[in-house]
């Protein structure tokens, strides 16, 4: 069952690859689903804008896209604040990295990610990728409400 979406679903990706971030933006854009993409291009750009949201709930990304990899906060340290968070927790975190480590996969699972994918290294995986996330987390999946 699909449902309609109402307003704008907000996602926060947080990415420091100009590529990646490019790509993303460029498969959102196509989807066709109501979305705002917002970018973070580091750990953390990330938890300041989720904490200028937190003052205001009604503005809390309804799903982050999260790089484990990042520079000034790496995204392992973001993942444990915002599931740390009583006001942030409830936010849906799928990890989007280059690791294939079993490390980074167990740690993000025990910090409660909702879901890890590792990048393909071929560009139209990494685009098939982002259009079955984009399909599953913004059309199938009902998200908690803001």
């Amino acid at each position: 069952m699909k449902y309609k979406l109402i307003t704008a679903v907000e996602v926060l990706l947080v990415e420091d690859n100009p590529g990646d971030v490019r790509l993303i933006q460029e498969v959102f854009k196509e989807a066709k689903i109501k979305n705002v993409l917002h970018v973070a291009r580091d750990g953390e750009e990330a938890m300041k804008m989720l904490r200028l949201k937190d003052k205001n709930p009604t503005r809390l990304p309804d799903l982050i896209l999260l790089d484990l990899n990042l520079p000034k906060k790496d995204g392992r340290d973001v993942l444990k604040e915002i599931k740390k968070d009583d006001s942030l927790k409830c936010i849906p975190v799928v990890v989007l990295t280059n690791s294939t480590r079993d490390e980074d996969l167990i740690e993000t699972y025990r910090n409660n990610a909702n879901c890890y994918i590792a990048k393909p290294g071929n560009l139209d995986q990494l685009i098939k990728v982002v259009q079955n996330i984009g399909e599953f987390w913004l059309n199938i999946v009902r998200l908690p409400p803001r």
